[in-house]
Order: structure tokens, then sequence, then C-alpha cells
């Protein structure tokens, strides 16, 4: 950016942009501007939609006299009010209930979000078809919506985070609103110049609905895009399988960049192989417990296989008292050591087999933290979060 003005530079990067921000900083701002632009236009269009089932609504109330179009506007206001209303309850829901989730996959949680905001604006843009169901319509994509944004802006800020490596959160906060702001504009002056086209404005539901569904897609794409430049140091139950399994394969790992690139950000991490099943109740494992105890000993978790005869290994583990997140880091690595055994087995080898895994994962265990450090890998941030409501007390 060297042929950019210092006063262009100063106004829409962090004061000593590049070194005051991490590497990935200026790929993920490039794309997020596309995808806030493409997100404004669907805005634009989807209130058109908005604004036009509330007109049927009020013409429905009856605005034959002065009196009649009081009411119809009061009507307009009292369902327009009640929609952001019952769209709150929305944010906080999932403030209250999931707020421990975004730091661990704020990629994932971030895309997730756009993907139910797009779900809420079908139900928007269905309201011109049936404007006695306003209400009920608008209710349910505002609700939609603010579930959405409840899942978008504590991952964004956990992004944003990321960003500020010089302690300058703040100033990366007000200059990503320097982008968003001229995205923005962007976006609602080619809305408006959409709803001005008479071919969209006055063909409503296909050309508009095909418009804002096209839209939605390249602004989909450019999200993912956009998210998946981000290269996180810190290692969270996805990496860890990443950086586990080549450990545990090659007797190596991939690098910062290379693990954030292999990183599925749209599967949800219990899709993974093989299938682990952290914090299983004591009582499942009683049955095998007094060898369990004897062959884990001081180590914070236990490990057991389910279903050997089965096409997909299972494990299940439950931790000790005061187990953290290298803890389950550990029993991660001890998993997809018998998960790449698991063609070798034979019936009456699995109490084998799990302990020659944990005699494996003691004696590799120091060597794959150490290629961790030397890869680059936060090891004070591990994101790897052992509930602490089912723990066995020693």
């Amino acid at each position: 950016l060297s042929w950019l003005p210092k006063s262009a530079k100063d106004f829409i990067f962090p004061a000593g942009f590049p070194d005051s921000v991490s590497e990935d900083y200026l790929d993920y701002m490039l794309l997020q501007f596309p995808t806030n632009v493409t997100g404004w236009i669907c805005h634009t269009l989807v209130t058109s939609s908005l604004l036009q089932a509330s007109f049927f609504s009020m013409l429905a109330v009856g605005v034959g006299s002065v009196s009649g179009t009081k009411v119809a506007a009061s009507a307009a206001a009292i369902r327009w009010v009640s929609k952001d209303g019952i769209g709150a309850l929305g944010r906080l829901f999932i403030g209250g209930r999931f707020g421990n989730l975004f730091d661990d996959d704020p990629k994932q949680w971030r895309l997730y979000a756009d993907f139910i905001g797009s779900a809420g604006s079908i139900f928007d843009l269905s309201t011109p078809l049936y404007p006695a169901y306003f209400l009920p319509l608008a209710s349910l994509g505002n609700l939609a919506k603010a579930v959405g944004r409840g899942l978008r802006d504590p991952s964004f800020r956990v992004i944003q985070n990321h960003f500020a490596i010089s302690g300058n959160l703040g100033e990366v906060s007000a200059k990503e609103e320097v982008w968003e702001v001229a995205a923005e504009l962007v976006g609602l002056s080619l809305g408006i110049l959409a709803l001005d086209t008479p071919g969209i404005s006055s063909s409503y539901p296909v050309v508009l609905a095909s418009t804002w569904l096209a839209l939605r897609l390249l602004h989909l794409f450019f999200r993912y895009l956009s998210l998946s430049v981000l290269q996180f140091n810190t290692i969270n139950l996805k990496r860890a399988r990443i950086l586990v399994n080549s450990h545990v394969l090659h007797k190596s790992i991939p690098g910062i960049h290379d693990c954030n690139r292999m990183e599925n950000i749209l599967v949800w991490e219990n899709f993974g192989k093989p299938k682990i099943s952290f914090c299983v109740p004591f009582e499942e494992m009683l049955s095998s417990m007094k060898r369990l105890i004897e062959t884990y000993g001081d180590v914070k978790y236990l490990l057991t296989v389910n279903n050997l005869k089965s096409s997909e290994l299972e494990v299940s583990v439950s931790f000790k008292e005061g187990a953290d997140g290298l803890t389950m880091l550990q029993s991660i690595w001890q998993s997809y050591w018998l998960h790449h055994r698991r063609r070798d087995w034979k019936s009456d080898e699995q109490d084998d087999e799990v302990g020659e895994s944990l005699r494996e994962m003691q004696s590799n265990f120091d060597g794959f933290l150490s290629m961790l450090e030397e890869g680059g890998w936060q090891m004070d941030s591990i994101f790897l979060k052992v509930p602490n409501f089912v723990t066995i007390t020693e």
C-alpha cells in the first residue's frame, strides 16, 4: 500500500499499521468490505418489503377519515415496535445461555450468525404476500435476526481482539467502523438504485426476491472467504484435532497458517472422527472402574472405547477434578492414536490397546508440546474447556 497517501492510511488503518495489527488484518478487511456492501443492499430490499407490508396493514385498518388514519398509524407503530421487542428476546437468550461459546470458535459462530440472519430475512420478505400476518412474520424475522446478532457481536469482538496485538483494541474497533460505514453508504446507495429500477420494485415477489437471494448468496460467500483468511494462534477443539492428528501420523505439526486453512469453519466439531464424547458421566464407566483407576493413575482423565466392533470408533472421556485444557488435549492425542490403530485391533485386544495408547501419549506428548511452542502456537490460551460440574473427585 505504498501508493496510498499517508493521510488516507491514518484515516482507515490503526496507528503503526501494519506492525500494530496481526498479519491477517488487511486480507480480512479487504474481503469484509464487499461482504458488508452486499449485506446492506440486502437490508435495503428487506426494509422495502417490510414497509410495503406495513402500508398494506394500514389500509386494512382503514384510512377513510382522519380518525381512521390515526388508528392506522397507531396500529402500524405498535406492530413495528412489538416485532422489535420480540426480537430483543433472542439476543437476551443467546447472551445468557451461550456466552461461553464464542472464545472457542468465533469464526464458526460468526458464519452461523449470517445463516440465521438470512433465514430471518426470508420471513421479512414474506410480509407483503401476507400483510394480515405482518406481526407474526415480522416478529419471527426479527427474532431470527436478533439471535444472529447475539451470535455475531461477541464473535466479532473476539476477532477484533485477535487483530489488536498491540493492545489497541479501541483503535481497531474504531477503524473497523470506518470500513463498515463506508460499506454501508455504498450498499445503501446501490440498494436505492435497485429499488428505483422498475423491473425490481414493481415485480414483487419474483424479481425482488430473486435479486435478494442472489445478493445474499454472494454475501455469504464473501463472509466465508473473509473468515477463512483469519489466522488464530490459539488452540481450540478443531485445531487441536488437526494438530494431534498430524503429530500422531507424521510426528510433525502444521504451521499456524496451514492449520487455520485446514480448519473447516462450516462443520460442527462433533462430526469429526474419531467421535469423542467429553465429560461422560462416571456411572457409565463403573463396570471397569478398578481397571481404569489403576491404568490411568495420576492422569487427570479416564478414557474408554465404546462400540469396538462398529465401523467408527467412539471414545468416552471423564475428567478428574483439576483437569484443564491441557488435560483435554492429552485425551485428544490418545483418541487419535487409537483411531489410527483401529483397523489393526482384534476383539480381545481393547484393554491392551487403551493401555498402550496411554503409554504412547505419555512418552510423546512433551515432544508434541515442544513442536507447538516452536510453531508459534499460544500455549497459555488453549480454548479447550472442561465443564466442572461432571468432574471426578480423587
